[in-house]
């Protein structure tokens, strides 16, 4: 009874198993398997033959997952929630996975099949625990490397912005995207492309660090390079193109001509003098321009916007001619000369010397600056050469028309000094007529070097006009003259032979100087200078000098020490002299002497007789 019941028991388990692969598809292996009887089956009563066991183990291989920890597994969605994704992957239980995990796939729906990661195979509530997000991570190294070996194309979401670039999800690893990387122009608006889901390529990959570095322009920049060959290969001089502003610099704008850059200069943008060229274009704008030139390879592009519009000389009116009156902007000031503007892109030089009647060196910075509105006077005009030149000057009376009168010769003014150099000092008397002071006429005693010694510039000078040159446009003026000449006075004060008490100033080259006053200072030659005991004047000692030579032209004074002393000497040498030859007229001679003799012999002899 017992024998058939087990008979029955086993017959009856063949057929499950039978039945089990016949409809694999429909019956749950898992749940089979709980409801066989493991104990009757160890302790021998339910014996199965080993094809049908093996039989069995297949079908349940082929159909239940083996539940290993880091197993990457295929499931499907069977349920969505608000918060969270149902998932079957033919465990005993479904798995539950946050729809955090499916940011990047905002299409998620039931039915979609998506590759999991088996984290707890049963928590204390039996729930099999899933993860999306590791196995993605443990799969999308595999994709990463097998895309930047193949050079494929992958799929990324624009997670936010980082220094430099931005995030990007791809596979569920966080790529860098540079910012030199977006596109093939320069982005100014990074945040646009967070939360975009965009095409990208592989561009480099460090294992070491697990960093990977993708590129969008990678992908554009093959169809630019064919465009660009294209343009190329089809650009001639003169052509007119359309292109978009993509970079506004101080020196020019570079234009994307569709996949090939060109470059207007500043001064190619518009015929009239601009600042900057961000004063005529603005970055993505639109712009017709012409090619002008371009190298061999054709890789650098020059570009003319100015040249799409006609000349302004061509438009000039033939109402402007010479010696009529403009009006005009200063665009540019150089130290020669001011640019004016009398009409847009025409433009006229004023030079310096035709802004004022004044001669002497001036700067134009010093009569206008940029931005002023000015009126001058047509000197000059070439419309062939696209040349004009004009004055300011011509607007007043030239000064000179009457000058004879104004500054006679010998007459005496005020003037403020302007500048000097080194042989003069340049006056001006009013605006439009200087004189000129030379260095000789500033002082009738002082030696100067240098006008600056003697003044400075701005100082107001009293002078006397001293030659006039009408033609030629000179004036000549003298301060010194405006006083008396001390040397008039000094030529009979200090006259040759006059005697002076001083100081020797200096011991010089071949003698000394010693200054009488603040105007005379006297040159004593070594031969001069020995005293009396015949010993040399020093420095600072005080004795008498006397003048023996007065130049009032070449204000030159010669003294001499010794001269006092020695003249002194031959006086007494005179007098001594004089005393001798007075002595020996009186003195009596041999004669005298014995007509003396003989008179006192007769005298004495009359003597005697007498006694």
């Amino acid at each position: 009874m017992a024998e058939e019941k087990a008979n029955a028991e086993v017959a009856e388990t063949t057929e499950a198993v039978k039945e089990v692969k016949e409809t694999k598809t429909q019956q749950d292996p898992q749940a089979y398997l709980d409801s066989f009887d493991w104990d009757k089956y160890e302790e021998g009563i339910e014996r199965v033959e080993d094809s049908k066991l093996k039989e069995f183990e297949a079908l349940v291989e082929e159909n239940f997952v083996d539940t290993a920890d880091e197993e990457v597994v295929e499931g499907t969605v069977v349920h969505m929630t608000d918060r969270e994704a149902i998932i079957d992957i033919n465990a005993k239980s479904e798995g539950v996975i946050s729809l955090n995990e499916f940011r990047y796939n905002p299409d998620l729906k039931v039915g979609d099949k998506v590759e999991v990661l088996i984290d707890i195979r049963e928590d204390k509530t039996g729930q099999l625990v899933l993860s999306h997000r590791k196995a993605r991570t443990i799969k999308a190294w595999d994709r990463i490397n097998d895309a930047h070996d193949k050079e494929e194309i992958v799929t990324g979401f624009v997670k936010c912005r980082t220094k430099g670039g931005m995030i990007v999800d791809v596979f569920g690893i966080e790529a860098f995207l540079p910012g030199s990387q977006i596109d093939v122009k320069p982005i100014r608006d990074y945040d646009q492309y967070v939360g975009k889901t965009m095409e990208f390529k592989v561009v480099k990959i460090n294992h070491e660090f697990k960093n990977v570095v993708v590129s969008h322009k990678a992908l554009i920049e093959a169809d630019i390079e064919e465009q660009k060959k294209e343009i190329i290969g089809q650009l001639e001089k003169g052509q007119v193109l359309e292109g978009i502003v993509k970079n506004v610099t101080s020196y020019g704008v570079f234009i994307d001509l569709g996949g090939v850059d060109g470059l207007i200069h500043i001064t190619d943008l518009s015929w009239s003098r601009i600042n900057h060229p961000n004063e005529v274009v603005e970055l993505d704008q639109k712009l017709n321009v012409v090619i002008l030139d371009f190298d061999d390879n054709k890789s650098r592009i020059q570009l003319g916007l100015k040249q799409l519009e006609k000349h302004p000389w061509d438009a000039l009116g033939d109402e402007i001619k010479v010696g009529d009156k403009v009006k005009g902007k200063v665009v540019v000031i150089a130290d020669y000369g001011a640019f004016i503007e009398v009409a847009e892109g025409v433009e006229g030089l004023i030079h310096v010397s035709e802004m004022s009647w004044s001669t002497h060196l001036r700067s134009a910075q010093d009569f206008v600056k940029v931005g002023d509105e000015v009126e001058a006077v047509v000197l000059t005009l070439d419309r062939e050469d696209r040349k004009m030149s004009l004055g300011i000057k011509q607007l007043t009376p030239d000064p000179w028309t009457d000058i004879t009168t104004k500054y006679p010769v010998g007459s005496r003014h005020e003037g403020i000094v302007r500048n000097f150099t080194n042989f003069g000092v340049f006056v001006e008397m009013e605006e439009g007529i200087d004189g000129l002071i030379y260095i000789s006429d500033l002082s009738w005693t002082r030696k100067i070097k240098h006008p600056s010694e003697f003044v400075t510039v701005g100082d107001t000078l009293e002078v006397e006009v001293l030659e006039l040159d009408v033609e030629g446009r000179k004036l000549s003026l003298g301060h010194k003259q405006t006083t008396e000449n001390p040397w008039d006075k000094y030529a009979q004060e200090f006259a040759e032979g006059t005697v002076h008490k001083a100081a020797v100033s200096e011991i010089v080259d071949k003698g000394a100087t010693v200054a009488f006053n603040e105007d005379i200072v006297a040159f004593i030659p070594s031969r001069h200078m020995e005293k009396e005991d015949g010993k040399k004047i020093t420095k600072g000692e005080e004795v008498e000098f006397k003048i023996i030579e007065f130049n009032k032209d070449f204000k030159r004074v010669v003294a001499s020490h010794t001269a006092i002393f020695r003249e002194q000497e031959e006086r007494n040498v005179r007098s001594a002299k004089k005393k001798m030859a007075a002595s020996q007229e009186d003195a009596p001679t041999i004669g005298d002497a014995n007509s003396q003799l003989q008179a006192l012999k007769e005298k004495m002899e009359a003597d005697s007789k007498k006694k």
